[in-house]
């Protein structure tokens, strides 16, 4: 019998087998996202733009896919995944930098963390390193360069590229204009406050965002009701219609 590619009793099975710790990771995302100076490779493509929920989202999806996958299946995905980039980089006739790799694969090992932490509990030294670990293996397979050996080191690169990668610009605007417009103002409203909650300081500096005081006892009614199993339909109020079934699936405890 074939072995997975993450243990099954992992913590980063644990942080992705909840739809609600993958909605928070793919908000801290669309966060960055918006921010990365590399941001403009997603508009080539079109996708970005034109429907950049969808496009985030799928991101999201496919790491969560990737962490519940045979090994096989799963070094087959990360495939898919570098071919599919440079297949971009040959129609746009130049290279992905290097630490935009890494930006993405970054972002995902700090927002599985924050997202766990503040939706659950306080994880351990080793548990964050095991995060670290899982991730560094995606990086080596897809053959990126300049990553780090450790978690602690990680973490020092991890805060190199937040200064030195992030920027506010046209893109930025334009990406969270589009969030309103997909969300609506209720929604887009408690993106920005769980953003807030979730980011380094450099990311909700850069966007400007403010603490409006009412996530937190939101999240603490949120946790009452997901003890008594009644969560599911709050989740699929404050999601829209067309990403409820998709993120729903995602709930694989």
């Amino acid at each position: 019998m074939e072995k997975y590619f993450v243990d099954k009793n992992s913590i980063v099975r644990k942080i992705w087998g909840k739809a609600d710790t993958v909605l928070f990771i793919f908000a801290g995302a669309a966060a960055e996202f918006a921010l990365n100076k590399a941001v403009d490779w997603l508009y080539f493509t079109g996708r970005l733009p034109s429907d950049p929920l969808a496009r985030l989202f799928s991101t999201v999806e496919y790491a969560g896919q990737i962490i519940f996958s045979e090994e096989s299946k799963a070094l087959a995905s990360i495939d898919r995944i570098t071919a599919i980039h440079q297949d971009v980089e040959k129609k746009r006739n130049d290279k992905i930098p290097d630490w935009a790799y890494r930006d993405v694969l970054y972002l995902l090992i700090d927002y599985s963390i924050r997202s766990y932490e503040l939706l659950e509990r306080m994880l351990t030294k080793e548990e964050k390193a095991e995060v670290f670990e899982v991730f560094l293996s995606v990086g080596n397979r897809m053959q990126l360069a300049d990553l780090p050996v450790d978690y602690s080191q990680w973490r020092l690169s991890r805060e190199e590229h937040l200064n030195e990668n992030l920027i506010k610009s046209d893109f930025t605007a334009d990406l969270y204009y589009q969030y309103k417009k997909q969300l609506g103002a209720i929604r887009y409203a408690i993106l920005k406050q769980v953003q807030f909650q979730l980011v380094p300081a450099r990311v909700s500096y850069l966007l400007g965002l403010k603490n409006k005081y009412w996530l937190i006892p939101l999240l603490k009614f949120y946790k009452q009701l997901r003890m008594m199993k009644l969560d599911t339909r709050l989740k699929s109020t404050l999601l829209p219609a067309a990403y409820k079934v998709r993120i729903l699936q995602l709930d694989v405890n």
